[in-house]
């Protein structure tokens, strides 16, 4: 009986040293320097919030600090999540992703509109935007990693991704389904889809691209709605119209130029004080930035956006 206690003990015992042997794997396995640039750029983001939004409410100045401070919490626990996920669920349970999140944007379409479109599903006491689904690509192209060559998996893919995009282009949020667009693109790419299919979508991303800027803002066809006529006419003449269509990209360059090489400092930007800029703290928070802290600051967090990146790229090419 004794002898039977005393072994149960050495295994359990062995176990618990294979479970630490295996976290302290873990750990040493995650890259610091990405978690390190990660949260330098958190950290200098809450800081530039704080210092550009506290003229914004006079009841309570940090009121956009601790907002954010929240979902920076609420960002942490879902980076845990994702870690402890084996990578393995996404390659088996893309479909149950895909289909959740088609029908999760799909729902923002039936809620009330915020700021003039509907992009966001509101819970009442918090708002986000769904259109996460990239996660359900990337696991359909590992399922079909034996049939990358083949053209049925390319088109299969970018049918895929087309519903999402779709439904996110009626929220409307024309300016995310670009972006979804060029997400789709990498993920095709790191997955090691064949040159001759990615040259052929590119070609007829252009064609579309040339239709969309040429033809389309003259043409009077109701493709487009009119606000994003008058963006890519902006876009297209960003000195056409100064106090209406480009009013905001005109601010925008104002602040960056106001800033200079050291900044204005937090009471001296006017340009964000005096809500010249509109949005200051949201679509254009880098222009506020770079008029409050300058060149100096403005290029410290692009720095630290490279090193994501880098280290980021870095991550994708050792996975391969």
């Amino acid at each position: 009986m004794v002898d039977h206690y005393v072994s149960n003990a050495r295994a359990a015992a062995r176990a618990r040293r294979r479970e630490a042997a295996d976290v302290a794997s873990f750990v040493r396995r995650l890259d610091w320097i990405l978690i390190g640039a990660v949260g330098a750029v958190v950290g200098y983001g809450l800081w530039a919030i704080e210092g550009i939004t506290h003229h914004d409410i006079t009841g309570d100045p940090r009121y956009y600090l601790t907002r954010q401070i929240v979902f920076v919490l609420v960002g942490c626990v879902g980076l845990v999540t994702a870690v402890l996920v084996d990578p393995e669920v996404y390659r088996t349970r893309w479909r149950l992703i895909f289909g959740g999140t088609a029908c999760v944007i799909a729902l923002v379409l039936l809620t009330g509109p915020i700021r003039g479109s509907k992009r966001w599903l509101d819970l009442g006491f918090f708002r986000f935007q769904p259109s996460e689904f990239v996660l359900a690509l990337a696991g359909f192209l590992a399922e079909r990693s034996r049939r990358l060559n083949e053209v049925r998996t390319t088109l299969t893919a970018v049918g895929l991704a087309s519903i999402p995009i779709f439904l996110v282009f009626l929220q409307p949020d024309f300016g995310s389904a670009l972006v979804y667009c060029a997400a789709v693109a990498a993920v095709l790419f790191v997955a090691g889809t064949p040159w001759s299919h990615i040259g052929v979508l590119a070609a007829g991303a252009i064609g579309i691209a040339v239709l969309v800027l040429a033809v389309l803002p003259g043409s009077g066809l109701p493709l487009l709605k009119k606000y994003q006529e008058d963006r890519l006419t902006g876009f297209l003449h960003p000195d056409s119209d100064p106090g209406g269509t480009t009013y905001n990209i005109t601010q925008s360059k104002n602040a960056i130029g106001a800033g200079q090489f050291h900044g204005r400092g937090v009471d001296n930007a006017t340009q964000t004080t005096l809500n010249f800029l509109p949005e200051h703290h949201t679509d254009f928070v880098f222009a506020s930035l770079a008029e409050e802290r300058g060149f100096v600051g403005a290029a410290f967090l692009l720095m630290l956006y490279l090193l994501v990146v880098w280290r980021g790229l870095r991550i994708v090419a050792l996975a391969r």
